[in-house]
């Protein structure tokens, strides 16, 4: 496991996208990677912990989900940002070569059969959770997380922590058009 990366507990798992990033699904089956970058994904349910994701049915990555039974969901940095628009424009069936081509460096862990992307302040494995109306009537996917891990230098004690964190760590936020914003400061609550 790289450094400076921790599991969260299952209770808190939600947290790591109920910000609204943007997001990067990956999966394999039968030998083949993809990543790809989405905007639509959000918590759904907190025990067992759940999410949503839009993938549509003409990406490479939905095709693998579908095989595989299973994706990962992870928050890419404002250091990913390039590499975000380029898995997010290109697709897996046009360049057989995409990954390398877009910068993409994968990982393992253990007992888990998914490629994760290097670079990611979270990273959320799930099991898809099949219904197939809502897959092929809306691309809304449906995934139960079974581990999720965190960059501590920007989670830890189950919250985000992006003000003490370096400014590269922050999250991306998807506004059309290929521009994302950067998250921005913390407000605190009052007591």
């Amino acid at each position: 496991m790289p450094p400076d990366i921790a599991p969260v507990e299952m209770s808190k798992a939600y947290r790591l996208i109920n910000h609204g990033p943007t997001v990067l699904v990956s999966a394999r089956h039968a030998g083949i990677d993809n990543v790809m970058a989405a905007a639509w994904a959000c918590a759904l349910d907190y025990a067992p912990p759940k999410l949503t994701v839009v993938l549509d049915r003409s990406s490479y990555t939905r095709k693998l989900v579908e095989q595989s039974g299973q994706f990962v969901i992870q928050v890419p940095t404002v250091a990913q940002a390039e590499l975000t628009r380029a898995v997010g424009r290109s697709s897996l069936a046009d360049d057989t070569d995409k990954l390398a081509h877009c910068g993409v460096e994968l990982f393992d862990l253990a007992d888990h059969d998914l490629p994760f992307v290097k670079g990611c302040s979270a990273w959320l494995a799930c099991k898809l959770i099949a219904e197939p109306h809502n897959q092929q009537a809306y691309d809304l996917f449906i995934g139960e997380v079974v581990a999720a891990w965190a960059d501590t230098r920007v989670f830890r004690d189950g919250h985000w922590h992006f003000e003490d964190a370096d400014p590269s760590l922050r999250s991306i936020h998807h506004v059309a058009g290929g521009n994302f914003y950067a998250i921005g400061d913390l407000l605190p609550a009052k007591l």
